[in-house]
């Protein structure tokens, strides 16, 4: 960077070139009809296919190993990556933390997104829910208010609710996505201080939603997840002076 503090236009081309050659190495993937676990091309058969030098090759692949979507393993070669959300998370979490030191807008949207998640799918769920899936939501609920109770946190209860509320739709990109969101959420939740929420009340508030799923009542499910989210909100909000 310049003593003014502008980005020379050079740094700027060689960086939309890594980003092309990214675009690039996905499309062969894609083109190629690879799989996860499958094994990608040598760096010498990459490099000669996409017409690039092996350093910057290289830098491309870095990349694309930290945004999880090849894997590379030294000795063996290079691979498609499983689904990870891993990198995603990372992202999501820096850029909420971040948000905090100012208006907490990129984590209030994190918010928004999980709740229109949550609220627009919950009736979606109810309807294809078995009583085995009924039961397992309620397990939950009871291991919050007994740990409620004991004046113990109940992060991992609560994550659990939360899945096994859309289990039934199985939706492996939901359920990812909502393990993302989770991550990112408890990340913010001790950047903000929020540690000294009443127990008994959150629990009560679980225990509300999976009445109204056990009475398949879609409207009010919908309805008290919006609450939670909006309560979620307002704790964020505060703690930033809003």
């Amino acid at each position: 960077m310049t003593t003014s503090g502008v980005v020379p236009q050079a740094r700027f081309s060689a960086q939309a070139r890594l980003r092309a050659l990214q675009s690039d190495i996905m499309e062969l993937i894609l083109e190629r009809e690879l799989e996860a676990g499958d094994p990608l091309p040598t760096e010498s058969e990459l490099s000669v296919a996409l017409g690039v030098g092996r350093n910057t090759l290289r830098e491309s692949l870095k990349v694309l190993q930290a945004l999880g979507v090849i894997e590379i393993r030294h000795g063996f070669g290079m691979f498609v990556a499983p689904s990870n959300f891993d990198a995603l998370a990372d992202g999501l979490t820096f850029r909420g933390r971040l948000s905090l030191r100012h208006q907490g807008l990129e984590a209030l949207q994190l918010v928004d997104v999980r709740q229109a998640l949550e609220s627009g799918l919950i009736g979606s769920s109810i309807d294809v829910m078995t009583a085995e899936q009924l039961a397992s939501i309620e397990e939950s609920v009871k291991q919050m208010e007994e740990l409620a109770a004991a004046g113990e946190n109940f992060v991992a209860a609560d994550a659990e609710f939360h899945r096994r509320l859309f289990e039934p739709l199985n939706n492996e990109l939901l359920i990812n996505l909502m393990g993302v969101f989770w991550k990112v959420y408890r990340k913010i939740h001790v950047e903000i201080g929020a540690g000294n929420e009443d127990l008994v009340k959150t629990a009560a508030i679980h225990r509300n939603i999976y009445a109204a799923v056990a009475a398949g009542d879609r409207v009010l499910a919908a309805e008290l997840l919006n609450r939670h989210f909006d309560g979620i909100r307002r704790r964020i909000s505060e703690a930033v002076g809003e």
